[in-house]
């Protein structure tokens, strides 16, 4: 059977979703990510490493691309068309086959119904989380809180106590369990925190980037309690376009004020393989407009606006966080 083995560099995506299924993969060397796209920010879905199978349910139904995937680090897979293992399959028992086809569709059944309970919205409620930004706030405060005070430093970051956040979550700051366990997994699915499942009722709590929520918190006080007419607010679309500016000012080296240039044709002619959206020219207008990156400029026929790259790679999570949780 025809195969091909395919070299991703770190970020690089495998396709995404939507795309048309054409071929399974088989991960030989290094990691995958699994994720969807929720507004402006990535829900990784599940990690798969070598030896796991990618795409395969495709192959029975040659639907679209249920999510996208992207190389965590630098991976080398196995793709295998779908054309060369009809070729195969077709030889195969009728009960083999029935078999296996049965296990794939309760498999895509199964996926369907979890994908509509984490979609359903609380009744009566137009938000998703039901939280506001003020009481989301409270409670990462809480847990930066709790973190500080009683945390333990462990391998993958500040290690905390169930029973203590829900101490201070009730007792403390009465604020329903429900919303905290809403939020942990909103920072969860952002990689901001990690929540493991031990069994006999028991949970691992671990805070993996307590610099990034510890400035939320700060950033969120900051901006709720600002008056509206001096809000400076990056909207969900212009986030999109942030999110391409700090992905490709990585890329570049600022001059000796600090500033990135970044060539908004390259943006566009780039965006789409690397990051799996389309960024235009005219995208960052917004952002020019509320002075988040420098005026558009004329350089050598091509168009270029600067960034201040620390800047908006510090504030991008923020609002990354802010919209996560608004639903």
């Amino acid at each position: 059977m025809a195969q091909n083995v395919k070299q991703l560099k770190q970020n690089e995506l495998l396709f995404k979703e939507g795309d048309t299924s054409e071929s399974m993969f088989i991960v030989k060397k290094g990691k995958l990510s699994v994720f969807k796209v929720k507004g402006s920010a990535e829900v990784e879905l599940a990690e798969v490493g070598a030896g796991a199978m990618i795409g395969e349910m495709a192959f029975f139904d040659r639907k679209p691309r249920s999510a996208s995937v992207k190389a965590r680090l630098d991976s080398e897979i196995i793709e295998l068309p779908f054309k060369a293992l009809q070729a195969q399959y077709d030889t195969y028992p009728d009960w083999l086959k029935a078999i296996v086809k049965t296990i794939n569709e309760h498999l895509r059944d199964a996926n369907k119904r979890i994908k509509n309970l984490e979609q359903a919205e609380p009744a009566g409620k137009g938000k998703t989380n039901n939280i506001s930004p003020y009481q989301a706030n409270k409670l990462c405060s809480i847990i930066m809180f709790v973190a500080n005070k009683w945390g333990a430093p462990g391998p993958e970051g500040i290690d905390i106590r169930p029973s203590q956040l829900r101490k201070f979550t009730i007792q403390i700051f009465q604020e329903p369990t429900n919303k905290m366990q809403t939020l942990m997994a909103i920072l969860s699915s952002l990689g901001i925190m990690k929540q493991e499942d031990l069994g006999e009722g028991r949970q691992k709590i671990t805070l993996i980037q307590p610099e990034v929520l510890e400035g939320y918190v700060e950033w969120a006080n900051e901006y709720l309690f600002t008056e509206e007419s001096k809000k400076i607010t990056v909207t969900r679309d212009e986030l999109k376009t942030l999110r391409a500016l700090v992905h490709f000012a990585k890329k570049l080296a600022p001059d000796d004020k600090g500033q990135t240039k970044i060539n908004l044709n390259d943006l566009q002619n780039e965006s789409m393989k690397e990051l799996g959206y389309l960024v235009g020219p005219n995208d960052s207008n917004g952002l020019i407009e509320k002075k988040i990156v420098s005026d558009k400029i004329s350089e050598k026929g091509a168009t270029l606006i600067k960034v201040d790259a620390k800047s908006i790679e510090k504030v991008y999570p923020f609002w990354q966080i802010f919209y996560a949780i608004e639903g």
